[in-house]
């Protein structure tokens, strides 16, 4: 059975590996891009089963305008994929004001509009899938990702919580947590901050080697499969966590939380009120 699809951020990485399996498998991709340009091999190879739109995912009237003409063009849209965004890295203290702005604005709010904009029309089509693509720095962190981890912490929470509210409209919502892998990533979705010398000597300088690193061991192909397999499971998966390195880094996030949490229990008890005795 076809489906039709609408992915944000369409023109590389993960959109673009998942647009061309999708219509490879003969299905309609509704994508976004910035650049007009960047999928012409696509729209050549495949036709009106592409159908593709600027978007700035900062923009939120820009949002509402693109999805609501990808409903009423398309008739209906099975699932909608939050892929759009890039990483900040560096130290806090080294980003400007602008940068912070933008990289929320970007992963964080940009993914929460265009969920806000298409949840009526899921509602009202019965349901559909909402698939946020995060990374395994949504459950874990690391040196010099202190903007990058929040947008996607963020959205994380966001997308958990969702997922509980539009369960009874038939709306299943699932989060996906890629480890590194062979996209364009590192060369054009990461920014860095402007360094301080007062950073060289911190963990967080380790980021500013980010676009050097060695090849990552996790394959876009392979991944975008899973991704889109998904949709066919029943419930839909709340999280998948995809390559070994981003299963190492979320289990020992979470293993070193809850040990954490652990510690604590005693003293979370003790704030409670005292029990009032019963009387006989």
């Amino acid at each position: 059975m076809s489906r039709t699809w609408f992915i944000t951020g369409v023109s590389s990485g993960f959109g673009r590996e998942l647009t061309q399996q999708l219509l490879q498998r003969g299905d309609r991709v509704a994508g976004t891009v910035r650049n007009p340009n960047a999928v012409d091999d696509l729209k050549a190879a495949y036709g009106e089963r592409l159908w593709t739109v600027e978007l700035d995912v900062t923009d939120r009237e820009q949002i509402r305008s693109v999805v609501q003409a990808a409903f009423n063009d398309l008739t209906r849209i099975d699932a909608v994929i939050n892929n759009a965004g890039y990483g900040l890295f560096g130290a806090a203290e080294e980003m400007t004001d602008e940068q912070v702005i933008h990289q929320i604005r970007t992963n964080l709010l940009g993914s929460i509009q265009v969920t806000r904009a298409a949840l009526p029309y899921l509602r009202a089509q019965g349901g559909g899938r909402i698939i946020q693509m995060s990374t395994w720095g949504g459950q874990a962190t690391g040196p010099g990702g202190s903007l990058y981890h929040a947008s996607k912490w963020g959205i994380e929470g966001f997308m958990e919580a969702t997922a509980k509210d539009v369960a009874p409209f038939g709306i299943g919502v699932t989060i996906v947590e890629p480890g590194g892998a062979r996209t364009e990533f590192r060369r054009g979705g990461v920014r860095l901050s402007e360094p301080m010398a007062a950073y060289d000597a911190s963990p967080a300088s380790m980021a500013r080697n980010i676009p050097n690193l060695p090849p990552a061991v996790g394959d876009p192909a392979k991944m975008a499969t899973i991704i889109i397999d998904s949709v066919d499971q029943d419930p839909a998966p709340l999280r998948i966590a995809l390559g070994s390195d981003a299963y190492n880094f979320i289990h020992t996030g979470l293993t070193e939380r809850l040990a954490s949490l652990e510690a604590q229990r005693d003293l979370a008890f003790s704030t409670d009120f005292e029990a009032k005795p019963v009387a006989e």
